[in-house]
């Protein structure tokens, strides 16, 4: 029993519930929590967040943050991957890094060939 104990809970074990049932009530409301907070500062872009850092506003940073923890307790709770090995765990991990890197790779790649062909002017044909 106390081997079932230690999967119902959440924020690293700051939350704890008594049912598995109790667990998923949980989870919901806090990926709740986390939505209603991006919608809000999606509707009232606030201007203290409209710095940028790293040639991206503040405001894009703390939305890719708030997904990247709703896509963790998705992937952890709901897909059960608390329950698996810790190898296939990680290897799910990796794989989804290493895609992640590859597609922002030929992203930025393809990004700069388009903004130097309409920069440069030798456009043939626009879409």
């Amino acid at each position: 029993m106390s081997d079932h104990a230690h999967k119902l809970e959440i924020l690293r074990g700051l939350v704890k519930f008594k049912s598995n049932t109790q667990k998923i009530w949980g989870v919901l409301v806090l990926l709740t929590i986390v939505t209603v907070v991006e919608v809000i500062l999606g509707i009232l872009r606030p201007e203290a967040l409209m710095k940028s850092i790293f040639s991206m506003k503040i405001l894009n940073w703390i939305f890719i943050i708030l997904t990247l923890v709703k896509a963790y307790y998705i992937t952890w709770d709901f897909m059960h991957m608390r329950d698996e090995t810790k190898t296939l765990r990680r290897l799910v991990i990796w794989t989804a890094i290493f895609l992640v890197c590859y597609l922002l790779f030929i992203l930025l790649h393809e990004g700069g060939y388009v903004f130097d062909v309409y920069d440069n002017g030798y456009i043939k044909q626009d879409f």
